[in-house]
């Protein structure tokens, strides 16, 4: 079942629902948390020339740095799903807010570089929290009809923060010189980089205090009236029938266990492999080397700090531009085909941005890129960033929060999230030195994944759009 096109009464039914805007504002303070994860992901590329320069470190080990906080992010989507039923959707989004809050503080005045890799892993952790609670509770509050756009909250909430964390980064640089290593008052700027996390992170804690647990979560508590309290505020004709239909799911079938996603030929089921796969080729396309790396990436081709700041902010942009289409379009035309749109545009953007940089020349500090290629490599990258935001980048959300039969889900949402984060940690810590061989052969092997993305999505990735969650399976 495709579902792929709302019909006119359906889109009707969504403009005129009278607790739309409870609802809504239940997944953007969600979504927060995909706001730090995008904010704290990305404000390292602002502060990573200034890092460079204050801890005399090299490029590989700039992306040991970089990295680490991925490894944080791996295990603590690794136990959300865990933590989140036994603790509660709610209390997951409280420990991830207060690790923000922490570890923006802390990696602000690390004593060495080592030390800064040690507070990046605790942020990582509470990114990896963030990213697995984010999808799982929009997708079990929000009304079927307009599921997939609520869900995309996680991806907007994501690429706000990058572009939040982009503008932030701009601004500090701009009032110290232009430089993240120069000093701004009594601290470098890249120091307030870092710290500025904190502010979002104690919004999100706020907002996780003011909104209700997930009904089914309630359930599973046996907290029954309370769950029906909460499922009559967002859906109220239909909450004695939703109750009854978790309550149903719920007597047959057990607690999520580890052992429920195993089986099949290759040690999981296969709804699990799709999923982690979905999950590997968001990252393999090599999408956060833009956020992570891109100041330096542009700095690599002879654009200096200042300007290579603003490059990202605009890059940022478009990754916005991007999501808002694909929110628009998801419930529309469905999950696969975005999919397979975006995975065609990025493996072309990919490839062109690959032979302009064939043309960079020199080194050291005598670094050029011709200006009509230099040109192109902005455009493409530009495309790359947009066929992402349209497709993958709202799709693996959506997805991996509505794919799973309710009996695994929780278990399954965390190790698809956590191979996401093992892929965007291999891709993070080998681009410093695979840009150091060739950019323009890293930028060949990007463009062949998303190339073999398209052909996974085609063989193995089904719709989701428009079915029940309890009738995944």
């Amino acid at each position: 079942m495709s579902g792929s096109t709302l019909s006119p009464s359906s889109e009707k039914g969504i403009s005129s629902h009278p607790a739309l805007g409870r609802v809504t504002f239940f997944a953007g303070a969600a979504s927060l948390g995909g706001f730090l994860f995008g904010y704290d992901s990305a404000v390292i590329n602002g502060a990573v020339t200034g890092i460079q320069v204050h801890f005399h470190v090299s490029s590989g080990e700039t992306g040991t740095v970089v990295a680490a906080a991925l490894l944080g992010s791996a295990a603590g989507a690794a136990i959300a799903g865990r933590l989140a039923d036994l603790l509660g959707r709610l209390w997951v989004m409280h420990i991830a807010a207060a690790l923000f809050a922490i570890s923006a503080i802390g990696s602000s005045f690390p004593r060495n570089v080592w030390e800064l890799g040690a507070w990046r892993v605790l942020a990582g952790a509470a990114i990896g929290l963030a990213s697995v609670i984010g999808p799982t509770y929009i997708a079990e509050v929000a009304p079927t009809i307009y599921r997939g756009r609520l869900a995309s909250f996680q991806q907007m909430g994501i690429v706000l923060g990058i572009t939040a964390s982009q503008l932030a980064n701009y601004a500090i640089a701009q009032g110290a010189g232009g430089k993240s290593q120069n000093h701004l008052g009594s601290l470098h700027a890249w120091q307030w980089m870092l710290m500025a996390a904190a502010v979002p992170a104690l919004a999100y804690l706020v907002l996780s205090f003011m909104i209700p647990e997930s009904p089914r979560w309630l359930i599973t508590a046996g907290r029954v009236e309370r769950a029906r309290e909460v499922l009559a505020s967002i859906e109220e004709s239909t909450a004695d029938a939703r109750v009854a239909d978790i309550q149903h799911s719920l007597r047959t079938e057990h607690k999520p266990r580890v052992r429920d996603v195993i089986g099949g030929r290759f040690g999981l089921l296969p709804i699990v492999w799709i999923g982690i796969g979905i999950a590997v080729f968001q990252q393999l396309v090599g999408i956060n080397v833009i956020f992570y790396y891109s100041s330096i990436l542009w700095q690599s081709v002879g654009i200096d700090q200042s300007n290579s700041l603003l490059i990202s902010l605009s890059t940022s942009i478009v990754n916005i531009i991007g999501t808002i289409i694909a929110m628009a379009l998801i419930d529309r035309v469905g999950r696969k085909p975005l999919a397979l749109v975006g995975s065609a545009g990025m493996t072309v953007s990919l490839a062109v941005a690959a032979w302009a940089f064939s043309y960079k020349s020199g080194h050291g500090d005598k670094i050029s890129i011709p200006e009509a290629q230099g040109a192109v490599a902005l455009v493409a990258a530009h495309f790359f960033v947009f066929f992402f935001a349209v497709s993958w980048g709202v799709i693996l959300w959506v997805m991996v929060g509505e794919m799973f039969p309710l009996k695994l889900r929780a278990t399954a949402i965390s190790a698809a999230t956590a191979f996401n984060w093992i892929a965007n940690w291999a891709v993070t810590e080998s681009f410093p030195r695979l840009s150091d061989w060739n950019l323009s052969g890293t930028y060949v092997v990007y463009s062949v994944f998303a190339l073999i993305s398209l052909g996974f999505v085609a063989r193995f990735v089904s719709e989701t759009n428009g079915r029940e969650l309890d009738d995944m399976g």
